[in-house]
Formats: C-alpha cells, sequence, structure tokens
C-alpha cells in the first residue's frame, strides 16, 4: 500500500530553493532515506512529508496519519522528564483509541495506549518492536545520547498508530555501531507495518533503505581565462618585457 507519493516537489523561498524536483513512493513496510550535505533542504522535505510543512510546487499525497520522530528544534524530548514520563504523557494526551478506529490503528499501538496505568513503558516498547533497545526508563531527556534520543522519538511516534513516521538527522553524534543500531530499529518499525522516511548524512552500504539524495545540483563549469599569447620572438632581438626585466636586474 503507497503511503506517500511526491512527484516533482519542491519548496521556493524568496531565498531561493530550499529543496526542488523531489520524487519519491513510500509504501506500508519500507524503510526510505532522504541523504544530503549540510542546507540541502532534509528536515524540511521530511516535514513536508509529514505535512507539518508547505511546498510550492509539485504533487503530494498522504495516506493516513503521520507522526514525527526526533527532529532536532521542532519535535525533541523535554531535559526535564524521564523516558517513562515521557511515554506516559504521550499516552494521556493521546487517550482511548475510539472504538471506529481501533481497525485503522496497529494492535501493538492500541495495547500500549490500553495498558498506560499498569506498565506504560514496556507496553509501548514491546508495541514497537524494539524490546532490546537502549533506553532507561529512569533516565532524563538531557541525560540522552543522541541514539537514545532517536529510540526514544520513534517509540513515542508509535503510539498514535500512524501510517507514516518520520525522523531527522539519524546518524548525528553516532558511531558505525550506533548508525547499525539506528537503522536496525527503523527496520523493525518497518516490519510493524510503518513506512519509515530518515534523513541521514549518508547510509552505509548493506543498510535496508531506499536512498533518496537530494541537494547536489549541477555547478556550472568555470572557464579560466586563456593566458595571453606570447609576442613572437625574432631571432637576434630582444623582446620589450624581457629588456625591462633584464634592465632591472643589470641595476
Amino acid at each position: 500500500m503507497k503511503i506517500v507519493e511526491a512527484s516533482g516537489l519542491g519548496l521556493r523561498t524568496r531565498r531561493g530553493w530550499v529543496y526542488r524536483d523531489v520524487d519519491l513512493t513510500a509504501e506500508a513496510g519500507e524503510v526510505h532515506a532522504v541523504t544530503g550535505p549540510p542546507g540541502s533542504g532534509r528536515t524540511s522535505l521530511l516535514l513536508t512529508l509529514a505535512g507539518r510543512f508547505p511546498h510550492s510546487e509539485g504533487q503530494l499525497r498522504r495516506r493516513g496519519s503521520a507522526a514525527l520522530g526526533q527532529i532536532a528544534g521542532v519535535h525533541e524530548p523535554d531535559p526535564t522528564l524521564t523516558v517513562a514520563e515521557h511515554i506516559q504523557e504521550r499516552l494521556l494526551l493521546l487517550g482511548p483509541v475510539p472504538r471506529r478506529r481501533r481497525q485503522l490503528v496497529p494492535v501493538a499501538a492500541v495495547r500500549a495506549r490500553r495498558a498506560y496505568r499498569r506498565d506504560a513503558f514496556a507496553a509501548a516498547i514491546a508495541g514497537a518492536g524494539l524490546t532490546d533497545a537502549p533506553l532507561d526508563p529512569r533516565r532524563y531527556g538531557r541525560d540522552l545520547t543522541p541514539v537514545e534520543r532517536q529510540v526514544l522519538g520513534l517509540v513515542l511516534a508509535s503510539l498514535s498508530g500512524p501510517s507514516l513516521i518520520v525522523a531527522d538527522d539519524v546518524d548525528a553524534g553516532s558511531d558505525a555501531p550506533e548508525r547499525e543500531r539506528i537503522w536496525t530499529v527503523l527496520a523493525r518499525l518497518a516490519d510493524q507495518g510503518y513506512a519509515v522516511i530518515a534523513s541521514a548524512r549518508a547510509v552505509e552500504p548493506g543498510t535496508r533503505a531506499v536512498v533518496h539524495r537530494i541537494g547536489d545540483p549541477a555547478l556550472p563549469t568555470r572557464a579560466e581565462p586563456a593566458p595571453p599569447a606570447a609576442p613572437p620572438v625574432t631571432p637576434g632581438v630582444v623582446q620589450p618585457r624581457a629588456a625591462a626585466e633584464r634592465s632591472e636586474v643589470v641595476a
């Protein structure tokens, strides 16, 4: 089932293009990676795909709801709350799944929202399929590592039972084993039936993701000016420039 279909998607402001000519189709159960250099518009594109940001060019169709994982400056952990408190707060805000929507929400999300009074943390982690994820329910948001912040954001996103989950800069501040771990987490979420789109600086070979690279416009080649042609040399005649240089040396 196609969850997101973007064709020729672009965003242009008074300062120029933020991103442009993006074609992306994500289905349920797929992981997509948006890569590109800093300033290439990755974060803005993710927010557009999730319906949180406008676009000025192209077409965008999305089936179902979208939820945000970790996006710095937009959606990130509260430094004063523990991991468990983040989950409890989100479940309280969401409330129980209305009966008319239960067939549209993953069973795991329904169970997590029913269990928030008993053991919200365990239910949420299990519901996201991340029982071996590196999360301590007692750690405060300010103490979380970059990988832990990403995992918490993904768990919180899954609680609403969306069709699409997006996460930004998933490889920021992490080493190779941590990057491998976070891509494994994203793949497990896809196995739960979500369409997952994440941005990263790069994706290691072998990663289970469809890669889309943006922000690499072809720069025009800048031709170097040709050196001036040397004046013809007549045998036995000293050229004026050479004569001047010789006179300086003699002096």
